[in-house]
């Protein structure tokens, strides 16, 4: 009668976390994620050429581009910020006229900026303002329970749709000042770089906007990068799990003499090191894997370029071998198990 290993009737009783569901959801989600990008692209497309003819006789003479549907869409920006701020100077009429100049100039400061910035540069503000939202539910105490279960992805829970939300979520602020930070540099180059790539098409495409397409290409990335994660915490990270735990549990016996009692020490260390040895599965969230696409992209597209860290050292370096390096390094980190 052949007998059963301990660490095969333990993992029998606890189970094995799949990847099935998670790669179906990653595909279904990706697929979806560009078709509903072409789709609305070619709605809003559409839209804004029957606008721009509407306005003019003269575009019923020429044919539409790209960059004049991009310049009426910005025309239509600036005036809607015009509006608004127009409405918002009426309503300060009631405030203290000591503070009155102060918010209006606040406000400038802001909308101005975002009126001059490219539609990338937009995009990526809005997608760090979604993160910034987000971070500050986890500050809402009675909501943490839920966030835990629904915004951050543990390997072991057999969810799916926390690969998307988890891309969204970061619970220290330098983890969200970082993401936020190499998005609105590295997202708004590749997106720019996407954009003139596009353009290059022979005969050219009609696009409106490339938001969507980009939106699509972030998210996808995100989640490919967190299925990556789930399968290697589910095939490499738990069957190690599993092995440790079906051991033959080891007790430290109790010092019994003044020599063992200061020896004690030694021994709680080695335990330390047995338990420092069992893997842990933690939970993942953050948009890294998908801010790691757009550099990666960015690097490609623009190999010259040069970066630095915005804080000392800000020693320049090529951003072939900034990708690199990091790429090594979080290579060595999985190797080595750093968190």
């Amino acid at each position: 009668m052949k007998r059963s290993r301990p660490e095969e009737v333990f993992s029998e009783k606890v189970g094995r976390p799949r990847i099935r569901n998670q790669a179906l959801f990653v595909a279904f989600g990706s697929l979806f994620a560009f078709s509903y990008a072409a789709a609305t692209t070619n709605v809003e497309t559409e839209y804004w050429k029957k606008r721009l003819q509407s306005t003019s006789s003269v575009w019923s003479l020429q044919s539409v581009t790209t960059t004049d549907l991009k310049r009426a869409q910005n025309a239509e920006l600036i005036r809607e910020l015009r509006e608004w701020f127009a409405k918002l100077n009426e309503k300060l009429q009631d405030a203290p006229a000591l503070i009155r100049p102060w918010i209006g100039l606040a406000f400038v400061t802001v909308l101005q900026p975002y009126a001059d910035a490219s539609e990338g540069k937009r995009l990526c503000w809005k997608v760090c303002l979604l993160n910034a939202a987000v971070y500050l539910a986890w500050k809402v105490k009675r909501w943490q329970p839920t966030m835990n279960r629904r915004f951050m992805h543990n390997p072991l829970s057999g969810l799916s749709f926390t690969l998307l939300t988890s891309m969204f979520s970061h619970k220290h602020f330098f983890h969200l000042l970082l993401n936020c930070l190499a998005l609105e540099s590295f997202g708004s180059a590749a997106y720019f770089y996407l954009m003139r790539e596009q353009a290059k098409s022979d005969p050219p495409t009609l696009e409106s906007t490339g938001a969507y397409h980009f939106l699509a290409f972030f998210v996808s990335a995100g989640l490919f990068s967190g299925l990556v994660s789930h399968v290697a915490s589910a095939k490499l990270l738990y069957p190690r799990l599993v092995k440790q735990f079906s051991l033959p549990a080891r007790t430290i016996p109790k010092p019994e003499t003044w020599a063992s009692a200061v020896a004690a020490p030694a021994g709680t260390q080695a335990a330390a090191a047995v338990n420092k040895a069992v893997p842990t599965i933690l939970p993942s969230l953050g948009a890294s894997g998908a801010i790691y696409a757009a550099l990666t992209v960015t690097a490609l597209a623009f190999p010259d370029s040069q970066v630095a860290l915005f804080i000392p050292p800000s020693y320049p370096i090529n951003i072939q071998y900034a990708v690199s390096g990091l790429v090594c390094l979080d290579a060595i980190g999985i190797l080595r198990g750093w968190r």
